[in-house]
C-alpha cells in the first residue's frame, strides 16, 4: 500500500542519502520505476504533475493503477505517489483522489499568501496522514507550462515556510528542470547551507535533478537534500532506446509493432536510469 514520504524522508535526513522522486507518464514508466525500486530494495516516491495527471486519465486514474500494481507486482518497498507542483486546487484533488504526498508550488505567491495556503494544506493534509512538500523560490527551467528563472531562495522565508511544519522543503539553489544550458553556474552550496543551517534537519528537496554532475549532488545530499527529482532524463533515455529499435527497423520484423516489443527498450532504459540514480542517490538497500 502507499505510504506518506515523512518517514522516508526521516530516515534519508538521519542516513544522508536521497529517495529519487521519478516522474511517472504512463504504465511503462510506473511498472519500470517500482520494479527497479522492489529490485534493489530502495524507498521510492513516483512524482505525477499536473499535466501527467491529465494525459493519465485524472488523479482517480493514476490511484488505481498505482495500487493495482503494487499488489499484482508484490511491491513490498516504500512507495509514495506525491503530486509534482502541484497548485492549490491540484493539491486538494490529490489529497481527495488517494495520493499518499502533495508538493504544494506556492512559490510565485507573496510569501504571506505562500504562507496561507500552506498552512491549510498542512491541516488537511495532517488530518489524512499524508506527506507535504513545499516550496520557497521558483526552479528554474519550465515544468508543464511553469517556467522559473533558476532563482535563489531567501532562507529566512524558508525558514518562514519550514516553520509551519512542511514534511519537506524545496528551495531554488540555481536548480533547472530539463536540460542544463552549456552557461549553467553550477548548484549555490552556499545558499545551501545557509538553508539548511536556519532549517534545522528539514529534508530539503533537489528539483531538476537530470542533468547535475554527480559530486554536486553528493555534495547536496550532505548538505541536507533527502529528495532529488529526476524526470527529464528518464524521457531522454526512453526516447533514445525508442528511437534506435525503430531506426533498426525492428518494428518491421515479425510482430515487431506490437507495442509491447515496441516500447521494451523503451521500458528496460528507465529501469536502467532509475537504478543509475539510485546508486547515486545511496538509496539502495534503505528500504
Amino acid at each position: 500500500m502507499l505510504v506518506s514520504a515523512k518517514e522516508m524522508m526521516r530516515k534519508a535526513a538521519e542516513g544522508k542519502y536521497a529517495v529519487g522522486q521519478f516522474n511517472i507518464n504512463n504504465l511503462e514508466w510506473t511498472k519500470a520505476v517500482l520494479l527497479t525500486a522492489q529490485e534493489l530494495n530502495s524507498p521510492v516516491i513516483l512524482g505525477v504533475s499536473e499535466g501527467a495527471g491529465k494525459y493519465m486519465c485524472g488523479y482517480r486514474t493514476i490511484v488505481g493503477m498505482v495500487n493495482g500494481m503494487l499488489e499484482e507486482l508484490n511491491i513490498t518497498v516504500p512507495v509514495a505517489l506525491h503530486l509534482d507542483h502541484g497548485s492549490y486546487e491540484g493539491a486538494k484533488a490529490c489529497i481527495a483522489a488517494g495520493f499518499s504526498s502533495v508538493m504544494f508550488d506556492g512559490s510565485h505567491y507573496p510569501i504571506d499568501e505562500n504562507i496561507a495556503k500552506t498552512t491549510e494544506l498542512i491541516a488537511l493534509a495532517n488530518s489524512k496522514g499524508i506527506s507535504l512538500e513545499a516550496e520557497v523560490g521558483a526552479i528554474g527551467g519550465e515544468e508543464d507550462g511553469v517556467i522559473g528563472g533558476g532563482e535563489v531562495a531567501d532562507p529566512d522565508e524558508c525558514k518562514m515556510i519550514a516553520d509551519l511544519g512542511v514534511t519537506m522543503l524545496a528551495a531554488g539553489i540555481g536548480n533547472i528542470h530539463g536540460q542544463y544550458p552549456a552557461n549553467w553556474k553550477g548548484l549555490n552550496f552556499d545558499v545551501l547551507a545557509q538553508i539548511q543551517a536556519k532549517t534545522t534537519g528539514m529534508p530539503l528537496v533537489l528539483h531538476g535533478g537530470t542533468g547535475i554532475p554527480a559530486d554536486m549532488i553528493k555534495k547536496a545530499i550532505s548538505l541536507g537534500v533527502a529528495k532529488i527529482n529526476v524526470n527529464t532524463e528518464c524521457q531522454l533515455s526512453f526516447a533514445a532506446a525508442t528511437r534506435k529499435y525503430i531506426e533498426a527497423g525492428k518494428d518491421l520484423q515479425g510482430k515487431g509493432f506490437d507495442p509491447r516489443k515496441l516500447l521494451a527498450p523503451g521500458f528496460q532504459a528507465i529501469k536502467d536510469t532509475v537504478k543509475e540514480k539510485m546508486e547515486l542517490f545511496g538509496s539502495v538497500n534503505k528500504a
